[in-house]
């Protein structure tokens, strides 16, 4: 690890007051989690359905084969015990410092609010909520999880129960949309990590920022590596931790102890 650059970072963290982080799968893959697009992510390795994951998550296919979309999305996004990671430890401690007004997130797996942060703008939704596609009645989270993969319905109206996230062929919440726009537009540095910033039209939402400073933390290249002030290739938590560090703010790591200090 660089430490100029981690001092750099820190410094940067210091002097700003309204600092957004944008983020993607890569921020939950220390927790278990498997990122979409990497040799080993979910679209390269996930192949006993028999079509392509991007497939099973559309809207289309949810409404046609809702077996198979269950079994998938039990499998690998609801019947999961991760917990949050270094990184949604140390961007809560940013949070409660005052320094992070919002995490803007393309992940549904709730594991910055697990981990205690409480601006969190959630763009594509989350594995948290389901809700009947009729009568929008919410069915609790956990008697999804008991039907192990089947499909669920409303006890109400007998309609199907869909999760609370946005499919392929559907478009993101405006008002979600408005309040990432807004976040981004009005912060001072922007942190965008464990993200390649290829899913539109969120990757668009980076050119709101009208701040000095980006700093980007991804394994491999972006479009956006040339506008960012500091740039990193390594591990996102081991990038955070490091910097919290510096900054001498405590965090909760992934043994619920204390980050160094």
């Amino acid at each position: 690890m660089d430490d100029n650059k981690i001092k750099n970072f820190a410094e940067l963290i210091r002097s700003s007051n309204r600092i957004v982080f944008f983020g993607g799968a890569g921020v939950s893959t220390e927790s278990g989690m498997k990122d979409y697009r990497s040799e080993d992510g979910l679209y390269n390795t996930v192949t006993k359905y028999q079509v392509p994951p991007e497939t099973i998550l559309s809207h289309s296919f949810f409404e046609r084969h809702p077996d198979v979309f269950y079994d998938f999305y039990y499998n690998y996004f609801l019947n999961t015990t991760a917990a949050p990671n270094r990184t949604h430890y140390a961007l809560t401690a940013l949070e409660k410092a005052g320094k992070l007004k919002a995490i803007i997130t393309q992940n549904i797996d709730g594991l910055h609010q697990k981990a205690g942060s409480q601006h969190v703008i959630e763009l594509h939704g989350t594995v948290l909520k389901h809700y009947c596609t009729a009568c929008k009645t919410i069915m609790p989270n956990e008697q999804v999880k008991a039907l192990a993969g089947g499909i669920p319905f409303c006890e109400k109206c007998h309609h199907i129960v869909r999760p609370d996230v946005v499919l392929y062929e559907e478009s993101l919440n405006p008002s979600t949309v408005e309040a990432a726009v807004d976040a981004i537009s009005s912060a001072d540095l922007l942190i965008i990590g464990g993200t390649s910033l290829a899913v539109y039209p969120a990757a668009n939402f980076i050119l709101y920022f009208k701040g000095k400073h980006i700093v980007l933390i991804n394994r491999d290249a972006t479009q956006y590596d040339d506008r960012a002030s500091v740039v990193f290739r390594e591990s996102i938590g081991q990038v955070f931790e490091d910097t919290m560090h510096v900054l001498g703010l405590p965090f909760e790591n992934v043994n619920n102890k204390k980050g160094r200090a």
